[in-house]
């Protein structure tokens, strides 16, 4: 008999897939205070490593969905990704000794910046057919390495901080940005699950509910991203509101 747990689990990772489907970002914003205020989990750090392996998985399945549609640029995102996995082994191992509450606030104060980053660049369309070349590597690189950094310290899969730093670095659409981040998504919460895996820290069969859930939503986002990316600034909007608000409520439940 499936407990209430893992019906959470499952509804919950249907959100997370869609949304990653959806902007390419939000998993783990969405899938760490889902494990920890909705299904139930006590301890910080496997919320973080279980929401990490599901967010890899449902990546996964995002990317596949994606390149159906030719929305996924695999030479940048696999060269983001290199760098970033070095980022975020070292990063989750910092994370693991930090207390679990103060890790979900400053989660939160970083999610507010990058959201206010996010909006103000949402009338920027990008440049169609841009690239990774010789000249913009270094820097995609760059981005790669302190994006995976981030995301291995808070135990995401980072793509609310990978598709900024693929618009940032490549000057690439914003839609097309998504579908390549999850490239990068998937290597950094592989990583990081790894990490803590090796740690204990990790509930598999919640694991298992939440990409089985996943899976559906992603089925569902990357058609409505595909949607939304003809009207300017759109996507853009939708991907720092949501930032935004489970920031602030983070914030008011960290606070409280």
């Amino acid at each position: 008999m499936v407990d209430l747990t893992h019906i959470l689990g499952a509804l919950s990772g249907v959100l997370v897939g869609f949304t990653l489907g959806l902007v390419g970002g939000g998993g783990s914003i969405l899938a760490v205070p889902l494990m920890v205020y909705v299904v139930g989990v006590a301890s910080t750090h496997v919320a973080i490593g279980t929401s990490a392996l599901a967010v890899a998985a449902n990546a996964l399945a995002g990317v596949r969905h994606h390149a159906r549609r030719a929305n996924v640029n695999w030479r940048c995102g696999l060269l983001f990704a290199a760098a970033g996995v070095l980022g975020a082994l070292g990063g989750s191992t910092l994370g693991k000794v930090l207390d679990g509450e103060r890790l979900l606030l400053l989660f939160a104060i970083l999610m507010l910046v990058v959201a206010g980053a996010m909006y103000r660049g949402r009338g920027d369309g990008g440049v169609e057919g841009a690239t990774c070349t010789r000249d913009n590597l270094p820097k995609v690189q760059r981005f790669g390495l302190a994006t995976g950094a981030l995301s291995g310290f808070f135990g995401i899969g980072g793509g609310f901080l990978i598709v900024p730093a693929l618009l940032a670095s490549t000057k690439m659409p914003v839609f097309r940005a998504i579908g390549t981040s999850l490239i990068a998504v998937a290597a950094f919460g592989l990583t990081t699950a790894a990490s803590y895996a090796w740690s204990g820290l990790i509930d598999w069969p919640l694991a298992g509910s939440f990409i089985a859930g996943g899976m559906a939503g992603a089925a569902l986002g990357a058609p409505a991203a595909q949607r939304l990316s003809a009207s300017k600034g759109t996507l853009n909007t939708l991907f720092a509101v949501l930032i935004a608000l489970v920031a602030i409520y983070m914030i008011y439940r960290g606070l409280r």
